[in-house]
């Protein structure tokens, strides 16, 4: 089933599709001095991100500290950007919300709670934490069969082996679980661009709706030939229309059009400091490059003042791109 075709986000609305393009997990914001939720900060983020030309946001992802945050401050979040995101008139915009946990029973809670806050889809990583106990493969096929089962809004899947060791989905798993209906796709976290494709392949020649998308920016152009649909990668937070720019070169071009090409190497070149520094690059490069941004919650730390203009000089090149196209919007 095509995600479009869900009648609703389990909150009495419309659900809003999925397209190809780029998405943004977004980073969350807390008060500097009481690590409190910053929802002002939270809603300006997204719309500027919006503004920028992305395809979605996702919420409570690895670069919005979801394991730093509580079940209420979760949903909040959700909620202030939702409702950020229609007050800005994005309102057919779709906001996918990190449903990760070790057991299906909280995995399945938090969907629901997701879907109530307004959210149109849970992006849920595979438990990993009594990953010994597991009966194979098998254990993990059934939890997610189990979540997509009881959840009210379409599952993403979540393949990201750096957070849940010892767990990274094949190609065969995925394919299996593509043929759930409530399930719409997969964020490839992995890096490997030969399972994705083997992956969109086989679900395109089985007829199954199930989207593809790259976990990072630096394989923008690897992805969409291999046949995924696009990005959901924390490099937008900083750069989002130089990672919409490469895609559309892309989608327009080529994968191998000398603009995509020197688009995607700029963007490589940025992101690899984005992904040694995580999210506390991002933060930095925020309060250099946007003028906020702050600190995560501890125990990440504050990087120094040597260590915070390597991240910023990391990203010097790609923000004179993003800075052009800002310029030409």
């Amino acid at each position: 089933m095509s995600p479009s075709a869900f009648s609703t986000n389990g909150n009495g609305g419309s659900a809003r599709p999925l397209t190809r393009g780029i998405y943004v997990p977004t980073v969350a914001f807390f008060q500097p001095d009481t690590e409190e939720l910053d929802p002002k900060t939270t809603g300006r983020h997204a719309v500027r991100l919006a503004k920028a030309g992305v395809a979605g946001i996702a919420v409570q992802g690895s670069n919005g500290e979801a394991v730093h945050l509580l079940h209420a401050e979760r949903n909040a979040v959700t909620q202030t950007t939702r409702q950020a995101l229609d007050a800005a008139g994005f309102t057919r915009m779709p906001l996918i919300v990190g449903c990760g946990a070790q057991s299906t029973f909280e995995a399945v809670r938090l969907c629901t709670d997701a879907a109530t806050a307004g959210g149109d889809y849970a992006l849920v990583l595979p438990p990993s934490y009594y990953g010994g106990l597991f009966d194979g493969a098998s254990t993990v096929l059934e939890f997610f069969m189990a979540v997509a089962d009881a959840s009210p809004i379409p599952v993403l899947i979540y393949n990201y082996p750096g957070a849940t060791p010892g767990v990274d989905l094949d190609s065969d798993t995925l394919t299996a679980l593509a043929k759930h209906p409530n399930i719409a796709g997969c964020k490839f976290t992995c890096g490997n661009t030969g399972k994705l494709g083997r992956v969109a392949a086989a679900t395109k020649a089985a007829g199954d709706d199930f989207l593809c998308f790259s976990g990072s920016a630096d394989f923008t152009l690897p992805a969409v030939a291999a046949g995924g649909a696009g990005v959901i990668g924390g490099l937008g937070n900083v750069a989002p229309r130089a990672c919409v720019r490469v895609f559309d070169v892309a989608e327009n071009e080529g994968v191998l059009s000398p603009e995509a090409v020197r688009l995607q190497a700029i963007v490589g070149r940025g992101d690899w400091t984005a992904i040694q520094t995580g999210v506390v690059g991002v933060k930095v490069a925020l309060n250099e490059y946007a003028g906020y941004g702050g600190f995560s919650r501890r125990p990440l730390p504050r990087p120094d003042g040597v260590k915070a203009k390597k991240i910023v000089d990391g990203l010097k090149e790609l923000m004179e791109l993003e800075n052009s196209l800002q310029d030409k919007a």
